[in-house]
């Protein structure tokens, strides 16, 4: 868009520095509008908050004195399209220039306590709709087309303070919308912002009221929280408020109690930093694990979840957490699935967290080359983000001992590179395809042939590529040691041709 096109503004609040910020010209032209037509309208929400931030929105939200069908003719013949699904909410969509501009008539909005569904009610001010809204910092609008900043419950002072506060009693705000707790989390992650005591303790007191919302708006704020800026903050507080113990109780269950003889290190703590770590190993934009990348995250913060149930205090002392990967694993499907996740988001976070351990060992015995080809086939497409995984497991405060798991894991790679160019590691397949395993046999399609694909498979792994005639020795060999063969059975069905 064009610079002489866009309007800059300046504002001030009580306590604050001057603010310069920038309007899309198709906000101050849709103010125009509904001013024009003897409406009020204001730029409302998260979109003001981020003008203060030096942020662009492409979604831009307006609130209105208008009804819906009010809205709709002032928008008629300007909007390049529009669409009514939130109607009974008040709210009217519109595309314009590239934009997504959502105009809602003003609302004096409760919830039903025992329903998942807000109960709706028109309202007749900006301040009213403004006191309704999720925490401070979100309850500032900008009337159009004139940009007067209207922040009744001081927004942009909390905004510079760096604190999440609501712009009435917490108690009300959670009430009203229970997942306002969550998403207070997820600010605390995407804004870095911190929470104010009292919401903090009205989160506390009221996290139960959380098992009325949804999986799938639970879900939602869980991504964005994990996607954020700093997810450790975000997590640290829902399982600190004890939200986790509602939302994903896995991560509360990491909080072992340490034995008085500190046999093992805090499994919430180490799997927080591993988090962290993961965050910082993400590529750039046009990197393999471009950030932020849900997956690789939300596997780096349960890939211990198993250890609660495995753990075990051995006789000479130690603590043990066998098999914790598997049963890790497990748990990870179950929760994800709970939360309603699609289905090859679950597959990819439980697999990652199934391979966690496998790195451990090489650098002791090394592997040979049919152990790396079985690394980088069973990661499959999740090879780059194992690799970052694995790196940000390490977390031992002993320098020797992570430079040697970081050696052996340079190693790794090294191979793995070197294996990649010798042969076709992340599409491994045997050297005779199924077709062909027909041919040498003589055999029809059926179970024989995929244990005769699975025999050649295992062949590839252990011994790298062959021929096309040495594979179909291997295969024959392999044919003459099978029942069907000794039965004198040359087909599937068993009839002779």
């Amino acid at each position: 868009m064009a610079e002489e096109n866009t309007q800059h503004a300046h504002t001030t609040a009580v306590g604050s520095p001057p603010e310069r910020f920038t309007v899309e010209p198709v906000a101050l032209e849709l103010g125009r509008r509904f001013v024009g037509a003897g409406f009020e309208v204001s730029l409302v929400g998260g979109p003001v908050r981020d003008l203060f931030l030096g942020r662009r929105s492409p979604d831009l939200d307006f609130t209105t004195n208008a009804s819906p069908d009010e809205t709709l003719a002032v928008i008629k013949g300007w909007a390049d399209a529009h669409w009514e699904i939130g109607r009974e909410f008040g709210t009217i969509g519109l595309r314009k220039d590239g934009f997504q501009l959502e105009v809602t008539t003003y609302r004096a909005e409760a919830y039903d306590p025992e329903s998942r569904k807000p109960v709706v009610a028109f309202g007749s001010s900006l301040t009213g709709d403004l006191k309704r809204r999720d925490f401070s910092m979100n309850a500032m609008a900008l009337r159009l087309p004139t940009l007067e900043l209207v922040d009744p419950f001081e927004g942009l002072s909390d905004l510079h303070a760096g604190i999440l506060r609501t712009p009435g009693a917490p108690e009300d705000s959670f009430s009203d919308d229970p997942l306002r707790m969550m998403r207070a989390a997820r600010f605390a992650s995407q804004l870095k912002v911190d929470v104010a005591p009292e919401v903090r303790a009205a989160m506390a007191a009221m996290a139960e009221r959380l098992t009325i919302v949804s999986a799938e708006r639970i879900r939602e704020e869980l991504v964005k929280l994990i996607n954020g800026a700093a997810p450790r903050a975000g997590i640290d507080l829902l399982v600190e408020s004890g939200i986790a113990d509602v939302v994903l109780p896995e991560v509360s269950a990491l909080r072992l109690e340490v034995d008085e003889h500190h046999r093992h290190k805090d499994v919430y703590q180490h799997s927080l930093t591993v988090l962290e770590q993961a965050v910082a190993l993400e590529s750039g934009p046009d990197g393999p694990v471009p950030s932020p990348d849900f997956v690789l995250r939300f596997a780096a913060l349960l890939h211990d979840i198993g250890k609660p149930a495995t753990r075990r205090f051995e006789p000479g002392g130690g603590v043990s957490f066998r098999h914790h990967d598997v049963v890790g694993s497990k748990l990870v499907k179950k929760r994800m699935r709970e939360l309603r996740f699609d289905n090859e988001t679950i597959k990819a976070v439980a697999r990652l967290v199934e391979l966690h351990m496998r790195f451990y060992g090489y650098g002791d015995a090394g592997w040979t080359d049919s152990a790396v080809r079985r690394y980088v086939t069973d990661a499959g497409p999740l090879l780059e983000r194992l690799h970052r995984l694995t790196r940000s497991d390490v977390t031992t405060r002993n320098q020797r001992k992570a430079e040697r798991l970081a050696f052996a894991y340079d190693d790794l790679e090294h191979r793995i590179a070197e294996l990649a160019e010798r042969e076709e590691l992340a599409a491994i397949r045997p050297d005779l395809d199924g077709q062909q395993i027909m041919s040498v046999l003589g055999i029809r399609p059926g179970p024989l042939v995929g244990r005769a694909y699975k025999f050649l498979l295992e062949e590839r792994m252990e011994n790298g590529p062959v021929t096309e005639h040495e594979a179909s020795a291997k295969l024959l060999e392999w044919w003459a040691a099978q029942p069907e063969f000794e039965a004198g059975a040359p087909t599937e069905t068993g009839v002779d041709e």
